[in-house]
């Protein structure tokens, strides 16, 4: 059986659709000029100033809390902050701040739902019936999830988009730098070897797409004893510095191991959650991106 193709716009009458083994010269669809899609606007009710992608090459180093804070931060200096969720298949934002109600629609859009400190977020998680269900979707369908999160959500006037990524370098990390005008990305990862080499990957990705990664933060990177104080690298030393001096990073940010962060996230209140002012070089970078 032969199968049948649509054919592409631009192309002749006889076609069958399948470009990549046609030989025919002059077929307007074949010599249609190949780049870039437009980058998505937001909606009518939506000015985002700023767009900021936290990213980690791999799960696990606590990107989600790294974007938690950055925001809370942002927050309590003035900003006007906001959370796009685009870590589908394992949300942790809602949890973290403590919201649990359901977005609410009108004619013009979705509405987010906002933290009790006025950070407003969605969420995959604030969509389903119940919080624990698996989000099994392929990736058009979480694509087409991140377009409508972009541009059907009624933000309204944002100082500062935060985009939490799913870790790694695949499909959303490729999808969100296409087709989002993302003004630069923050990296995370832990004091290991392997991740370092990781979040190389991520930065040469960002750089072929013209991205810049305007920061590092460094997660876990030690542990302080409550009672005597010495600090404790749990997994080496930390890396951060020379990660960032081999990739041309400026910003650098380097975070403890702290089970007060933990109870806070666990108890969705992380805007609590006071980092000392460690996180400051991050936050001057978004602001200057």
């Amino acid at each position: 059986m032969t199968e049948e193709h649509n054919a592409p716009e631009g192309a002749p009458e006889d076609c069958g659709g399948s470009c990549s083994s046609c030989g025919v010269a002059g077929c307007g669809a074949r010599e249609a000029p190949v780049g870039p899609p437009p980058k998505l606007e937001p909606n009518k009710r939506s000015s985002i100033k700023k767009a900021i992608a936290v990213v980690s090459g791999k799960g696990g180093v606590g990107k989600s809390l790294v974007t938690s804070l950055l925001a809370a931060e942002l927050n309590r200096q003035g900003k006007k902050v906001a959370i796009l969720d685009a870590d589908v298949t394992g949300p942790s934002i809602p949890k973290a701040f403590g919201v649990h109600a359901r977005p609410l629609a009108d004619e013009d859009g979705m509405n987010p739902v906002t933290s009790a400190s006025g950070i407003e977020m969605i969420s995959v998680n604030l969509l389903l019936p119940q919080e624990d269900l698996p989000v099994a979707w392929r990736g058009p369908v979480i694509t087409n999830a991140l377009n409508q999160f972009w541009g059907d959500v009624n933000w309204g006037d944002i100082d500062v988009m935060l985009i939490d990524m799913p870790p790694g370098t695949s499909d959303v990390f490729l999808t969100i730098l296409q087709m989002l005008p993302i003004d630069g990305i923050v990296t995370v990862s832990a004091p290991q070897e392997l991740v370092a080499m990781i979040v190389g990957k991520a930065v040469n990705l960002a750089g072929s797409m013209e991205v810049p990664v305007i920061g590092l933060v460094e997660n876990m990177a030690y542990f302080q004893c409550d009672d005597c104080g010495k600090r404790h690298h749990i997994f080496g030393e930390p890396q951060g510095a020379e990660i960032a001096e081999k990739y041309g990073i400026e910003a650098v940010a380097t975070l403890p191991m702290d089970p007060k962060a933990a109870a806070l996230v666990d108890a969705g209140q992380v805007d609590d959650y006071d980092a000392g002012g460690a996180l400051a070089p991050i936050i001057a970078a978004i602001e200057a991106a």
